[in-house]
């Protein structure tokens, strides 16, 4: 099936093609198949899981019997979920063999061993090669990624190479900035409760956070302001960070409360902006009168607010 297609579709071109009624009771399912060319013997019996997407119980069991004896996972999701993994399992593959030849080609130029680079890259299975960062949410922000980025980048202009696919990393970043604006924006309510706005909870780093990039549009832009970081408060910070908010971001220093309680009595729209643990309960204090705009996936349990909740990508 394709992404759109309908029972309507779908169960009239499987009836004609099997000369027999599938009929509603049976319905339909959708199982893609992830075999690279050359191995698909090999990768058909050692899979690392077996996806059925399916439109009713019966025909999903019916596509997950065919797979008893595999030792893979089995997974049974929604229809146009199975098709989403299939999509994007083989645009992240597309992906990785244009991001390695970009890499590639700045290492050529440097006179650096691109392969030795890339496998001493895929040896990290904790943060590259990993379930780390491929969650969707806010922009990366912070003192590291937007930083060696720009010194890639820089290298390779130099170079006079084109490097589109690393070039779109940051245009892409700030068009996520720009998406929290339009959720707030499209609630048509003035008053924001920003809770977390350095770039990682449990830190008190402000740099390059797009929070702060967030909050300085909503000011821009003439909402009225309240925001809550436990770990970012004047009267804890000393050093850089300090002298950062002071010299950077004075305006945003105003804003500030100590209590999270505060910003929760006075804003309309309340944005989510890092996993704090202490914001897991904001869903359950809201008032009938309050939206959220959650950044992260505070929870996956959304409860009874239906249009009260927006998440950035869910």
């Amino acid at each position: 099936m394709l992404p759109g297609s309908t029972e309507e579709q779908v169960i009239p071109a499987l009836e004609k093609a099997s000369g027999r009624e599938v009929g509603q009771d049976f319905g339909v399912s959708f199982n893609p198949e992830f075999l690279r060319e050359g191995t698909a013997v090999q990768d058909f019996f050692h899979p690392p899981f077996t996806l059925v997407g399916k439109h009713t119980d019966r025909a999903a069991q019916v596509a997950a019997d065919l797979y008893t004896t595999m030792d893979a996972p089995l997974l049974i999701v929604p229809l146009k979920v199975a098709e989403m993994v299939k999509y994007t399992n083989n645009t992240f593959h597309a992906l990785k063999v244009t991001f390695a030849n970009e890499i590639g080609n700045i290492c050529k130029q440097h006179g650096i061993d691109s392969h030795q680079v890339m496998d001493i890259f895929c040896m990290d299975t904790k943060l590259n090669l990993s379930a780390y960062y491929l969650k969707p949410g806010f922009a990366f922000g912070g003192s590291c990624l937007p930083k060696d980025l720009k010194a890639l980048l820089y290298h390779a202009h130099r170079l006079d190479l084109s490097v589109p696919i690393l070039e779109a990393i940051q245009t892409s970043n700030e068009l996520q900035i720009r998406q929290g604006y339009e959720l707030i924006r499209q609630t048509g309510l003035k008053k924001v409760g920003v809770l977390g706005f350095s770039f990682k909870a449990g830190t008190d780093d402000l740099r390059q956070s797009p929070l702060v990039e967030l909050i300085e549009i909503l000011i821009g832009k003439g909402y009225q302001v309240k925001v809550y970081d436990r770990n970012v408060s004047l009267a804890r910070l000393h050093g850089a960070n300090r002298a950062y908010i002071e010299r950077s971001i004075p305006h945003i220093a105003t804003l500030m409360c100590n209590l999270m309680e505060e910003v929760l009595a006075e804003s309309e729209v309340i944005v989510i902006g890092n996993k704090a643990p202490e914001f897991a309960s904001v869903l359950q204090q809201l008032r009938q009168d309050q939206v959220v705009i959650d950044l992260v996936r505070i929870s996956k349990d959304l409860g009874q607010l239906n249009a009260r909740y927006q998440g950035i990508c869910w």
